[in-house]
């Protein structure tokens, strides 16, 4: 199978030696995608507005991979603070919705 890296300047840009994302085939694999706005290189404080930019820079790269979230299998979420689960779950509902 071809591998064909995925990107866009809507997510922030790798920082290492990876790729934003991986298409095989007909599935997506992306790196860990982190809250920081790409126009401007800050992350936002509080973590709900952390939560948001980095759910908003996942559905950017799956839509330059020509996919949404609607199409999703799998996600891991590192959460820091297990007091903050509420609040980003919360926030996640509104990215994935259906079965999982």
């Amino acid at each position: 199978m071809t591998k064909k890296a995925i990107s866009t300047d809507k997510a922030p840009a790798a920082i290492g030696p990876y790729s934003q994302a991986i298409e095989i085939g007909n599935l997506i694999f992306t790196s860990g995608v982190i809250p920081v706005v790409p126009a401007t290189g800050e992350i936002p404080s509080g973590v709900e507005a952390q939560a948001e930019q980095a759910f908003a820079n996942l559905t950017e790269l799956l839509k330059a991979a020509g996919t949404s979230t609607k199409k999703t299998v799998k996600t891991t979420v590192f959460i820091k603070n297990m007091d903050d689960f509420g609040k980003i779950n919360e926030i996640y509902a509104r990215y994935f919705q259906g079965v999982f």
